[in-house]
């Protein structure tokens, strides 16, 4: 295992037990016990095998006491992503799920999903969960966030001020829809791209195609990931 790519997981991690912009620090651990508990729900089993998910009504088997908009956020991007709508974002906020707090919460998500993965595939045991500490969310929203590209509104590299994060100075990040789509909460934006660029490669070896910087060559990363975003319905 790369020393890089321990150490990024290792910072991924321990950076869900601390406040966020929108979640504090033991609701964002919730939400990693929650992507974790999704997987073993009744009412995402009999949703996932239905024709329509909207058909089963029911409540899901939670592992804490976060709200069910946010339960329900959870376990449907965690075991039935492919299907998710416009119209079901705009329920979650409707019953008190705000843009920014699904942005979030989808980064805390991924960052759980993409470790607990390599971890069973790299034969590890599972992480312990992450351990909540004290501090309160910042609550700041981009004043140059706007409505238009996605569900939910994106900043766009134009339209960071200097009162943002650096969210797209590293790893030579271009402003991609891949990466505006948690630019609404630049932080966790920027939590979940720098454990994924470690992960995966960097902007700027994606297009390196004279030197191969992973044990495997580009072509057989991009295969790879192919495959896998078929196996998780990843439309885009």
């Amino acid at each position: 295992m790369r020393q890089e790519l321990r150490d990024a997981l290792d910072i991924a991690w321990d950076a869900l037990g601390a406040a966020g912009v929108w979640w504090t620090g033991a609701e964002r651990v919730k939400i990693v016990a929650e992507t974790r508990a999704a997987r073993a729900c009744d009412l995402c089993q009999a949703r996932k095998a239905a024709l329509s998910p909207a058909a089963i009504p029911g409540r899901h088997t939670g592992a804490t006491d976060l709200s069910e908009a946010a339960i329900e956020a959870v376990h449907r991007i965690v075991t039935d992503p492919g299907r998710l709508s416009e119209a079901w974002y705009k329920r979650l906020g409707a019953s008190g799920l705000s843009d920014e707090a699904y942005v979030e919460l989808l980064s805390v998500v991924a960052i759980t999903t993409a470790a607990d993965t390599y971890d069973r595939a790299a034969g590890n045991s599972q992480r312990d969960t992450p351990v909540p500490r004290e501090g309160l969310p910042s609550r700041r929203r981009p004043t140059g966030a706007k409505p238009g590209l996605g569900w939910m509104p994106m900043l766009a590299p134009e339209d960071v001020t200097p009162d943002d994060p650096p969210l797209y100075e590293a790893g030579g990040r271009i402003g991609g829809n891949v990466h505006r789509a948690l630019s609404l909460v630049p932080e966790a934006m920027m939590q979940f791209w720098h454990m994924f660029e470690t992960m995966y490669l960097p902007q700027h070896a994606m297009r390196d195609f004279a030197r191969e910087y992973r044990a495997i060559s580009h072509a057989q990363i991009e295969m790879l990931a192919a495959r896998v975003a078929v196996q998780n319905q990843c439309v885009y």
